[in-house]
């Protein structure tokens, strides 16, 4: 008779919302439930709390800082695109370092070089636009291909681009490049910042503040993309091209709109990189910066925002920290600088192997696996 009775509550207490860790009671359902409801609202609500993270970070680092801050920023946005591309979609590109060669030219030309040009906001959505229309064109032609041989078809395209500089060395500069007139900090922004923190607003500053600025936005917009009706679209795209076709999917359609979302985001990225450089040369957009991009992508985890984040993080902040470290092991100068992109290319064939879901599905895994152990005790019956 006891056993019959401990049974019931045995099973009453492991279906219990507290046992099984089901969302309704605690902190962390209390504060799902004042969360908004729309996605959009949770987005924006997470892009609100990353503003307010970037506005420290910036106030309380050295000027420096603010500058890799602002490198990592234009990585950031064209991973977070090849994110959308690759990750979410399937498609390989190897030609995203081309596409921000578009960008940062068309902010050099439209801004000139002694900053008399057109606004850099306006300066910055043409550039978006205009390779926009150039990720149509190349999406166009290799809606058709697949794996090697549409990574074949962008290799090609980063391999022409950074040429035409060359060839057309009158309008673009040349092997010199094309000199890009950095934006001053305007008064009312510099007054904010002073006003929020009493620091000054130095263009390095400015000019991280911008980068991130459009990151934040980029991801914003990308998130809520990737959350719709488009994203699921591009997910089953990804998983099954046949099955998809079947359901009524135009495949052709569908790639060609991935390549143009990414390819506004390379161009994005183009313009950033453009007035923090403040020059566009074909050397800074050889097959390197793709397949560096490339390499964000995966080793931060394909498919996500988080992902582009870290692999971006990473990009920047490894190669002087190991640099560093060779220096200091008694290495000098180019001995420590060449140790950089080893120990990166380690790093990428060590994730490929142990972790080939990146960086954030290792932490998704071990929050996962957290998560089970808290609550597998009390899931148990007692016979």
């Amino acid at each position: 008779m006891s056993q019959q009775t401990d049974e019931p509550a045995a099973a009453a207490q492991a279906s219990s919302p507290v046992a099984t860790g089901a969302p309704g009671r605690g902190p962390l359902a209390a504060v799902r439930r004042r969360l908004p409801r729309s996605t959009f609202g949770r987005h924006a609500l997470v892009v609100l709390l990353a503003l307010v993270a970037v506005v420290l970070v910036l106030e309380l680092t050295s000027p420096f800082r603010n500058s890799q801050f602002a490198t990592m920023s234009y990585y950031a946005i064209a991973a977070a695109g090849l994110t959308v591309l690759t990750g979410l979609n399937g498609q390989i590109s190897l030609g995203h370092g081309a596409l921000m060669a578009v960008g940062a030219y068309t902010t050099g030309l439209l801004l000139g070089d002694d900053g008399t040009g057109l606004p850099l906001l306006l300066v910055m959505v043409i550039a978006a636009a205009v390779t926009a229309l150039v990720g149509a064109v190349v999406g166009a032609a290799a809606a058709r291909l697949h794996g090697p041989y549409l990574a074949g078809a962008t290799l090609a395209l980063a391999v022409a681009v950074p040429g035409l500089a060359i060839y057309f060395d009158h309008t673009l500069g040349g092997e010199q490049g094309l000199p890009v007139a950095s934006p001053d900090v305007p008064d009312w922004f510099a007054d904010a910042v002073y006003f929020l923190s009493a620091n000054e607003t130095p263009t390095a500053k400015y000019l991280a503040y911008l980068g991130w600025g459009t990151l934040l936005v980029v991801l914003l917009l990308l998130a809520n993309l990737m959350a719709g009706r488009i994203g699921r679209v591009w997910r089953a795209v990804r998983d099954d091209e046949v099955a998809a076709e079947l359901a009524g999917i135009r495949l052709g359609r569908v790639r060609v709109l991935a390549f143009v979302v990414s390819a506004v985001c390379a161009g994005l990225a183009g313009s950033v990189l453009g007035v923090v450089v403040r020059l566009a040369a074909p050397s800074g957009f050889t097959i390197v910066l793709s397949l560096g991009l490339l390499t964000a992508v995966v080793v931060g985890g394909l498919g996500s925002l988080v992902g582009a984040l870290l692999g971006s993080a990473l990009l920047v902040f490894l190669p002087p920290a190991v640099t560093n470290l060779g220096i200091g092991a008694g290495l000098d100068g180019t001995q420590a600088a060449q140790l950089a992109p080893f120990v990166y290319g380690v790093v990428l064939v060590l994730v490929m192997l142990l972790a080939p879901s990146g960086a954030v599905g290792v932490v998704k895994k071990l929050w996962n696996r957290s998560r089970t152990n808290r609550r597998g005790p009390s899931t148990r019956r007692t016979g």
